[in-house]
């Protein structure tokens, strides 16, 4: 059975870093585009970032780029999302997600494999 697990959440400082990894079990996701989204309280869901099956062409929401980093190791079923300055607005459950495709897609609707999310608190 495909899994998604998050880790690296946690409370932090508004300014500072966290680190998000994603891994992926059950199968190999090494040919997927994946991505993070996130859910504050009381909002939709909202698209963070998304890289290609190959590391190439990462997207970014536009509230993170800049700020915020996603990667993925060599052979694929690891993702990671570096977040740096980060800010009080940046509060929010973050999830992995697989893409049913390649590519760094950006829509909820492309992604197939979902994680159980990873809560993110920033203080200010």
């Amino acid at each position: 059975q495909a899994q998604l697990v998050e880790s690296g959440g946690g409370l932090v400082e508004a300014g500072n870093s966290l680190r998000l990894s994603c891994r992926g079990s059950g199968r190999m996701f090494s040919n997927n585009g994946m991505g993070w989204f996130r859910r504050a309280p009381g909002k939709e869901r909202e698209f963070v970032a998304a890289i290609s099956w190959n590391g190439g062409t990462p997207r970014y929401g536009d509230s993170v780029e800049g700020r915020f980093t996603i990667s993925r190791d060599y052979g694929g079923s690891t993702v990671n999302l570096q977040m740096n300055d980060l800010k009080s607005s940046d509060t929010a459950v973050y999830y992995c997600a697989a893409a049913r495709g390649a590519a760094a897609a950006t829509s909820p609707d492309a992604y197939r494999y979902w994680g159980q999310g990873t809560q993110v608190t920033v203080s200010s």
